[in-house]
Order: C-alpha cells, then sequence, then structure tokens
C-alpha cells in the first residue's frame, strides 16, 4: 500500500510538485491543457495520498480502489500524482506527448497499464465508473470508483443517461467528482451552455450531492467521507475550482485551458510555485 502523508501541510507540498511537473510538462511538450490540469491537483492528491486503497507495486489488486480521469485532457495532472506515487516513472514525464512516449496527450492503457481506462472521448468515463462499480458490487469486493467529471464535458448527454442510470441501479460505491472551475475549450461555461445549477440538477437525478471547496484538503476529505457513509446511492461531489490555480497569469484565463506555456511563462510560473 503507499505510504499515506496525513497532514495538511505535506500534502500541501506534493500538491506544490504536482503543479511543478504539471508546467514543466506541458512547457516540455509545447502543447497541452494547463489550466484543468491544474485545478484538479488537490483532489487528486487527496485521493492518491491519503483516500484510496492503492497498491503501486501491485497495481492491478482486485480489492483497489479506482480512479478515472473522464476529462482526459487533463492527463498531465493523472500523470504526475501517479509517478509521484509510484506506479510510472518520474524521469519520463516530460516526454509528454511526444512520439512513443508512455505519457500520451490522453491516457491510454496501452502504453500505461496502471491506468483504469483509456478517456479523453469526453462524456464516457462515468459510464465506464458505474459498469467498474456494479461488476464490483457483484463480485462482493469493497472496492471504490471515482470518477472526476469536467463541467464542459458535464454539457455531454451521456452524462446524465449516467446519472439515471447509477442512481436507478442504486451504485453507492460510486462517486463522481465535478471540477467545476467554469471554463471550458474556449470560454466561460455560463457563456458557452451553462450547467448551474449543477448541484441541484444531480439532486434531482437521485444523486446524493454536495458543494465544496475543491482546493481545501478538509472539505475533500469530509466529502470523501461522506460519501463513503452514503448507502443506497451514488454520491456526486461539486467541486468548486480555480481553472489554472497556483500560476496567476493563467487563473480564470480561459487561453489556458488549452495552450502551452512560453518558456518565458514556464520560467514566471514556477518562480510562483517556489
Amino acid at each position: 500500500m503507499i505510504a499515506m502523508p496525513k497532514s495538511v501541510a505535506e500534502l500541501q507540498e506534493i500538491a506544490k510538485r504536482i503543479r511543478r511537473d504539471i508546467i514543466e510538462m506541458i512547457g516540455a511538450a509545447g502543447s497541452g491543457h494547463p489550466g484543468g490540469s491544474l485545478s484538479a491537483v488537490e483532489i487528486l492528491v487527496q485521493l492518491y495520498f491519503d483516500y484510496m486503497r492503492l497498491d503501486p507495486r501491485n497495481p492491478k489488486w482486485p480489492d483497489r480502489d479506482r480512479f478515472i480521469l473522464s476529462k482526459g485532457h487533463a492527463a498531465p495532472v493523472l500523470y504526475s500524482v501517479m509517478a509521484e506515487a509510484g506506479f510510472t516513472p518520474e524521469d519520463q514525464l516530460n516526454t509528454l506527448r511526444k512520439l512513443g512516449s508512455i505519457y500520451q496527450g490522453h491516457p491510454d492503457v496501452r502504453f500505461l497499464p496502471s491506468l483504469e481506462a483509456s478517456t479523453g472521448s469526453l462524456g464516457e468515463g462515468l459510464s465506464l465508473g458505474l459498469g467498474m462499480g456494479l461488476a464490483d458490487r457483484l463480485d462482493g469486493r469493497p472496492c471504490r470508483t471515482y470518477v472526476m467529471l469536467g463541467d464542459g464535458e458535464s454539457q455531454e448527454g451521456q452524462i446524465w443517461e449516467s446519472a439515471m442510470s447509477g442512481a436507478f441501479h442504486k451504485v453507492d460505491n460510486v462517486v463522481a467528482i465535478l471540477d467545476y472551475n467554469g471554463i471550458q475549450l474556449d470560454g466561460f461555461v455560463k457563456d458557452i451552455m451553462d450547467i448551474a445549477p449543477v448541484a441541484d440538477k444531480w439532486r434531482a437525478f437521485g444523486w446524493n450531492t454536495m458543494e465544496i471547496d475543491g482546493h481545501n484538503f478538509a472539505a475533500i476529505r469530509g466529502a470523501l467521507d461522506q460519501a463513503s457513509a452514503t448507502k443506497g446511492r451514488p454520491t456526486c461531489i461539486v467541486a468548486h475550482t480555480v481553472k489554472g490555480k497556483g500560476v496567476s497569469f493563467m487563473e480564470n484565463n480561459p487561453k489556458f485551458h488549452g495552450t502551452a506555456p512560453t518558456a518565458a511563462e514556464v520560467k514566471l510560473a514556477l518562480e510562483e510555485l517556489q
């Protein structure tokens, strides 16, 4: 099992290293999605280092918990977290998006077998997660599955078909986590296809739903605990986050949804993240 830091200070230090990795990886690649990778850092750090049952020495351990990054374009945050946790090599992170790299532009199990699924075709991750949750229930396993969704992705109809299905089948070992940073491909979600009031929608679909600050470790931990204690229905955690969190010129800036920082911007960002 991975060593799990217990203090918020330890988790914050890991989060800072993850953010630096994200900037360096995308800067080296010259392409990628920094904004939505940076907004998801605390949630993934909490899951991988202080919550999920995992064993990097045995990544396909049958009783492991599972994480699916449905918003697969934010792959840099997942790659950095997996490398930090010991699942994948840290010294190859800066090969992101290069020909033949194990770190493809979107998560791909053909290159990284320790992934739970290939993702990036938006809208599909929750369906995959519910299938895993149902299978674990049939097998009598204690596993839990966590699926991270994007807010732009939540405009997809398949998300809401999955929401209906999960509630109907009472898949209480699945947790959907919405990275609600308010920005999608080329603008603000509210201006393109508003999903508000999104928490009310999930509640209407029958999910145990809560809203939290997605950068607050105590809030994330509390929500995960509440999800684990909830029986008979799945949980959706609406995590309010900041696109580009941690880098001042990227925060709440739609430009950095899918634009890599220049060399000068990489330097400036890394200085901010010292």
